[in-house]
C-alpha cells in the first residue's frame, strides 16, 4: 500500500478528487444516508420494483460516471453526483442478492469483501498506490470508482448483517460504525497507515449513512424519528445540495496545485505495524462484541421460537380474529401474497417465493402507522407471524416443511 515510484508515469497531472478534509467526510455520509432512503423510496413507496429501479440507476451510472471521467479535475458538483448515485446503485445491488435471490448477508459481505480485495489488488499491481492523491489519470480513476462501488456495496452488506445478528434499533445502531470510525481516526492520528485507515473509514461510513437514515425514517413505533424515507431523501439531497454550493464557491477542498502522479511515500514502517496491531485489536473487540449480541434475545431470532413466544403472549378478547379490526382490503391483500408465496414454495421455486414475500414485508411496513393504532395486540401477533415467514424463507438453507408451516399458518390468521 505504499506510494512507490513507477516508471513510465507523467510527474505531474491536476487531481480528479476533492482534498480529504472534514467536508469530505460530512458529505459523504450524507451520501451514504440518501442512497439508503432514496433506494427505499423508489422501490417502495413509489411501488418501482427492486429490479426495475436497479436497471434504472443503472443506466443513470453509466451517464452520471461517463460525465465525470470525461471532466480534467475535481469538479465538486459532478463528483458529488456520481457518489450519490453510486450509493443508490450499490445499495441496490446489494438488496438484489439479499431480497431476491435469497444470497445470506455474511455471504454476500464474504464476496464483496473478496471483490474489493481483488480491485485493490489489481490496482496497487498496476500502479503501485492506494492512495486517492494519486487520482490523476483515467485507469487511477477507473479502479477508484470500481474500489468506491464495491465499498458501497460491502458496507450495506456489513451493516444490513450486523442488524440481523444483533437486532438493534435504529439508533442504536447507529453507535457500532461511529465508534469504529472514531477508533480508526485515532489510529490514524498515531501513525497507523493513512490508505489503509482512508478506505476502512469509507466503507464504514456506508452503514453509519444508512443507520442514520434509517432512524430518521423509521417510525416512532420502531424507535425512530418518523420522517418517512421521502422526507429523509429531500432533507439530506438538500443539505449535499448546500455543501457542494458551499465547496464550489469556497474551493476548500480543491487540490489548486499539480500533484505527483505517484506522491512521495512520508512513512513511519515502524509505528504503521504497531497501529496495525492496533486495528486488529479494534476488530477482535467489534467480533466479540456482535458474538455477544448476536447470543443475546432480541427481535428477530434466526429461528423464530423467541418471536412466537413473544406473538402468543399477546391477548386478544376472547372470540376476536386477530384482522377483526382491520380494513378488508388490506387483510385480502396481505392474504394473496401468502397465498402466492406458499404456491411457489409448494412448486420449489424458492426464489420466486422470496421475491414475493419481499411484497409482503413492503405492504406491512408502509401500513404500520395505519393499523398498529387500530388494534395493536392484533398487530403484534401478525408482525411475529410474519416475521417468522421471513426468517424461514431467507435462512440459509431454506426448509421447504418450515416456510409452508409458518405461511399456512399466517394464512389462516389472515382467513
Amino acid at each position: 500500500m505504499a506510494d512507490t515510484a513507477r516508471s513510465g508515469t507523467s510527474s505531474s497531472a491536476l487531481s480528479r478528487v476533492p482534498e480529504v478534509t472534514v467536508w469530505f467526510w460530512v458529505i459523504k455520509v450524507l451520501c451514504t444516508t440518501v442512497g439508503e432512503s432514496f433506494a427505499d423510496w423508489i422501490n417502495m413507496t413509489l411501488g418501482v420494483g427492486l429490479i426495475r429501479t436497479a436497471m434504472i440507476f443503472t443506466v443513470i451510472l453509466a451517464v452520471v460516471l461517463g460525465w465525470q471521467l470525461s471532466v480534467r479535475r475535481y469538479v465538486p458538483f459532478v463528483y458529488w453526483l456520481t457518489v450519490v448515485v453510486i450509493s443508490v446503485t450499490g445499495t441496490l445491488y446489494t438488496d438484489i442478492l439479499t431480497d431476491t435471490t435469497g444470497v445470506p448477508l455474511a455471504a454476500s459481505t464474504l464476496a464483496f469483501a473478496a471483490v474489493l480485495a481483488t480491485v485493490f489488488g489489481v490496482w496497487f499491481a498496476r500502479e503501485r498506490t492506494l492512495s486517492i492523491h494519486s487520482i490523476v489519470s483515467l485507469p487511477r480513476e477507473l479502479f477508484y470508482w470500481l474500489a468506491v462501488l464495491v465499498t458501497f456495496a460491502l458496507g450495506t452488506a456489513i451493516g444490513d448483517w450486523t442488524l440481523e445478528l444483533t437486532g438493534w434499533g435504529p439508533g442504536r445502531s447507529v453507535l457500532l460504525p461511529a465508534g469504529l470510525i472514531g477508533a480508526i481516526v485515532i489510529g490514524w492520528r498515531l501513525g497507523a497507515n493513512a490508505v489503509l485507515s482512508f478506505w476502512l473509514a469509507y466503507i464504514l461510513t456506508r452503514p453509519l449513512g444508512a443507520n442514520l437514515g434509517d432512524w430518521l425514517a423509521a417510525p416512532k413505533t420502531e424507535q425512530g424519528l418518523g420522517l418517512g424515507v421521502a422526507v429523509t431523501s429531500v432533507i439530506f439531497l438538500g443539505l449535499i445540495l448546500v455543501t457542494v454550493v458551499y465547496l464550489s464557491v469556497t474551493r476548500s477542498d480543491v487540490i489548486e496545485r499539480e500533484v505527483a502522479a505517484t506522491p512521495a511515500a512520508d512513512r513511519d514502517p515502524a509505528r504503521e505495524r504497531v497501529m496495525l496491531g492496533y486495528l486488529g485489536v479494534v476488530a477482535i473487540g467489534t467480533v466479540a462484541l456482535l458474538v455477544w449480541a448476536a447470543g443475546r434475545p432480541h427481535e428477530i431470532p434466526a429461528g423464530g421460537e423467541a418471536e412466537s413466544e413473544s406473538a402468543a403472549a399477546v391477548s386478544l378478547p376472547a372470540g376476536q380474529s386477530v384482522t377483526a379490526q382491520f380494513p378488508p382490503a388490506a387483510v385480502t391483500k396481505y392474504r394473496g401474497i401468502v397465498q402466492d408465496t406458499l404456491v411457489k414454495v409448494n412448486a420449489g421455486d424458492q426464489a420466486g417465493a422470496t421475491t414475493r414475500i419481499k411484497d409482503l414485508e413492503t405492504a406491512w411496513d408502509d401500513d404500520q402507522a395505519t393499523l398498529q393504532p387500530m388494534d395493536n395486540a392484533g398487530w403484534a401477533v401478525l408482525d411475529g407471524q410474519i416475521d417468522q415467514v421471513l426468517s424461514a424463507l431467507r435462512a440459509p438453507t431454506p426448509d421447504p416443511a418450515t416456510e409452508s408451516r409458518t405461511l399456512s399458518q399466517l394464512l389462516t390468521s389472515l382467513q
